[in-house]
Protein backbone atom coordinates (compact mmCIF):
# COMPACT_ATOMS: atom_id res chain seq x y z
CA UNK A 1 0.00 0.00 0.00
CA UNK A 2 1.41 3.46 -0.85
CA UNK A 3 2.70 4.97 2.25
CA UNK A 4 0.71 8.40 1.61
CA UNK A 5 -2.70 6.43 1.43
CA UNK A 6 -1.80 4.96 4.75
CA UNK A 7 -0.72 8.69 6.36
CA UNK A 8 -3.89 9.27 4.91
CA UNK A 9 -6.23 6.49 6.98
CA UNK A 10 -4.31 7.05 9.85
CA UNK A 11 -4.92 10.91 10.07
CA UNK A 12 -8.32 9.95 9.56
CA UNK A 13 -8.97 7.78 12.35
CA UNK A 14 -7.49 10.14 14.44
CA UNK A 15 -9.74 12.78 13.75
CA UNK A 16 -12.32 10.99 14.07
CA UNK A 17 -11.64 9.54 17.37
CA UNK A 18 -10.97 12.84 18.41
CA UNK A 19 -14.01 14.10 17.13
CA UNK A 20 -15.94 11.21 19.01
CA UNK A 21 -14.25 12.48 22.12
CA UNK A 22 -14.91 15.98 22.03
CA UNK A 23 -18.57 15.23 20.77
CA UNK A 24 -19.43 13.30 23.99
CA UNK A 25 -18.37 15.19 27.16
CA UNK A 26 -18.12 13.03 29.85
CA UNK A 27 -21.43 12.54 32.00
CA UNK A 28 -20.98 13.90 35.87
CA UNK A 29 -21.22 11.21 38.71
CA UNK A 30 -24.63 9.80 39.97
CA UNK A 31 -24.44 11.14 43.39
CA UNK A 32 -25.97 10.58 47.51
CA UNK A 33 -24.82 12.66 50.18
CA UNK A 34 -26.38 12.67 53.58
CA UNK A 35 -26.61 16.28 55.24
CA UNK A 36 -26.39 14.63 58.93
CA UNK A 37 -23.37 12.30 58.39
CA UNK A 38 -20.12 12.91 55.94
CA UNK A 39 -18.58 9.78 53.95
CA UNK A 40 -17.39 7.42 56.77
CA UNK A 41 -18.40 9.89 59.57
CA UNK A 42 -20.30 8.63 62.38
CA UNK A 43 -24.40 8.67 62.05
CA UNK A 44 -26.01 10.97 64.65
CA UNK A 45 -27.69 8.68 67.31
CA UNK A 46 -30.92 10.11 67.12
CA UNK A 47 -31.30 7.86 63.69
CA UNK A 48 -30.29 4.57 65.37
CA UNK A 49 -33.10 1.59 66.39
CA UNK A 50 -32.63 2.57 69.81
CA UNK A 51 -33.22 5.95 69.67
CA UNK A 52 -35.46 8.47 67.66
CA UNK A 53 -35.17 6.04 64.62
CA UNK A 54 -35.89 7.97 61.91
CA UNK A 55 -34.37 8.04 58.87
CA UNK A 56 -31.44 10.68 58.44
CA UNK A 57 -31.96 13.66 55.25
CA UNK A 58 -30.32 11.97 51.70
CA UNK A 59 -29.55 14.78 49.14
CA UNK A 60 -29.18 13.06 45.12
CA UNK A 61 -27.31 14.78 42.96
CA UNK A 62 -27.11 14.35 38.70
CA UNK A 63 -29.52 11.62 38.21
CA UNK A 64 -28.52 9.88 34.99
CA UNK A 65 -30.59 10.82 31.96
CA UNK A 66 -33.31 8.45 31.12
CA UNK A 67 -33.85 7.33 34.74
CA UNK A 68 -37.50 6.65 35.24
CA UNK A 69 -37.50 5.68 39.09
CA UNK A 70 -35.03 5.12 41.82
CA UNK A 71 -34.89 2.36 44.25
CA UNK A 72 -32.69 2.50 47.87
CA UNK A 73 -31.21 0.07 49.91
CA UNK A 74 -29.67 0.71 53.34
CA UNK A 75 -27.97 -1.89 55.24
CA UNK A 76 -25.08 -3.44 57.39
CA UNK A 77 -22.57 -5.80 56.36
CA UNK A 78 -20.85 -5.90 59.55
CA UNK A 79 -23.76 -7.60 61.40
CA UNK A 80 -22.91 -10.90 63.45
CA UNK A 81 -25.84 -12.70 61.83
CA UNK A 82 -24.44 -11.90 57.77
CA UNK A 83 -25.94 -8.86 55.14
CA UNK A 84 -28.74 -7.08 57.60
CA UNK A 85 -30.85 -4.61 55.52
CA UNK A 86 -32.52 -1.70 57.47
CA UNK A 87 -34.27 0.07 54.49
CA UNK A 88 -35.85 -0.87 51.31
CA UNK A 89 -37.56 1.63 49.24
CA UNK A 90 -38.39 1.73 45.46
CA UNK A 91 -40.40 3.85 42.94
CA UNK A 92 -38.91 7.13 44.13
CA UNK A 93 -39.69 9.34 40.99
CA UNK A 94 -36.84 10.23 39.23
CA UNK A 95 -36.33 13.82 39.97
CA UNK A 96 -36.22 13.17 43.53
CA UNK A 97 -33.63 15.43 44.81
CA UNK A 98 -34.17 15.18 48.47
CA UNK A 99 -35.55 12.40 50.75
CA UNK A 100 -36.50 14.34 54.07
CA UNK A 101 -35.29 12.86 57.47
CA UNK A 102 -38.41 10.91 58.19
CA UNK A 103 -40.63 11.09 55.62
CA UNK A 104 -40.56 9.64 51.79
CA UNK A 105 -41.75 11.24 48.61
CA UNK A 106 -45.57 10.34 47.33
CA UNK A 107 -45.39 7.31 45.82
CA UNK A 108 -42.55 5.44 47.06
CA UNK A 109 -43.16 2.00 48.42
CA UNK A 110 -41.36 0.34 51.31
CA UNK A 111 -39.91 -3.28 51.76
CA UNK A 112 -39.71 -5.94 54.43
CA UNK A 113 -36.20 -4.99 56.11
CA UNK A 114 -33.99 -7.48 58.16
CA UNK A 115 -36.10 -6.81 61.36
CA UNK A 116 -39.06 -8.06 60.10
CA UNK A 117 -40.61 -4.38 59.79
CA UNK A 118 -41.89 -2.37 56.34
CA UNK A 119 -40.09 1.13 57.08
CA UNK A 120 -36.68 2.46 58.04
CA UNK A 121 -34.86 0.70 61.15
CA UNK A 122 -31.62 2.56 62.31
CA UNK A 123 -28.11 1.32 63.10
CA UNK A 124 -28.74 -1.16 66.13
CA UNK A 125 -25.45 -3.24 66.34
CA UNK A 126 -24.93 -5.37 69.03
CA UNK A 127 -23.30 -4.48 72.16
CA UNK A 128 -19.31 -5.85 71.64
CA UNK A 129 -19.41 -5.73 68.04
CA UNK A 130 -17.72 -2.26 67.52
CA UNK A 131 -18.50 -0.27 64.68
CA UNK A 132 -20.31 -0.94 61.86
CA UNK A 133 -20.41 0.25 58.17
CA UNK A 134 -24.25 1.10 56.69
CA UNK A 135 -24.39 1.72 53.56
CA UNK A 136 -27.13 3.74 51.90
CA UNK A 137 -27.54 2.38 48.16
CA UNK A 138 -29.34 4.62 45.17
CA UNK A 139 -30.03 2.91 42.19
CA UNK A 140 -31.52 4.64 39.08
CA UNK A 141 -33.99 2.88 37.37
CA UNK A 142 -34.91 2.52 33.46
CA UNK A 143 -38.89 1.74 34.87
CA UNK A 144 -40.72 1.51 37.62
CA UNK A 145 -41.31 -1.26 39.72
CA UNK A 146 -44.38 -3.85 40.14
CA UNK A 147 -43.91 -4.73 43.49
CA UNK A 148 -46.00 -4.78 46.46
CA UNK A 149 -45.16 -2.91 49.44
CA UNK A 150 -43.92 -5.00 51.93
CA UNK A 151 -41.48 -7.89 49.11
CA UNK A 152 -38.29 -8.65 49.99
CA UNK A 153 -35.07 -7.76 49.58
CA UNK A 154 -34.24 -10.56 46.93
CA UNK A 155 -37.92 -9.86 45.26
CA UNK A 156 -36.56 -5.95 45.02
CA UNK A 157 -33.02 -6.88 43.73
CA UNK A 158 -34.64 -9.62 41.41
CA UNK A 159 -36.76 -7.00 39.75
CA UNK A 160 -34.06 -4.48 39.67
CA UNK A 161 -31.70 -6.43 37.68
CA UNK A 162 -33.67 -6.54 34.51
CA UNK A 163 -33.96 -2.46 35.29
CA UNK A 164 -30.81 -1.12 36.94
CA UNK A 165 -28.79 2.02 34.89
CA UNK A 166 -26.56 3.35 37.61
CA UNK A 167 -25.75 2.84 41.45
CA UNK A 168 -23.76 5.60 44.25
CA UNK A 169 -23.36 5.01 47.30
CA UNK A 170 -22.63 6.53 50.41
CA UNK A 171 -22.25 5.27 54.27
CA UNK A 172 -21.62 6.44 58.09
CA UNK A 173 -20.67 4.30 60.93
CA UNK A 174 -21.89 3.63 64.18
CA UNK A 175 -20.96 1.95 67.14
CA UNK A 176 -23.10 -0.24 70.36
CA UNK A 177 -23.04 1.90 73.25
Amino acid sequence: MDPRRIWCLCSCVVLLAFSWARAAPPELPFWISSPAFGEGKPIPPKYGFHQQNISPELRVEKIPAGTRSLALIVDDPDAPAGLWTHWLVWNLPADTTSIPEGKLPSGAIQGKNSFGNVRYDGPAPPSGTGKHRYFFRLYALQTMLSLPAGSSRGALEAAMSRQYKVECETFGVYSAP
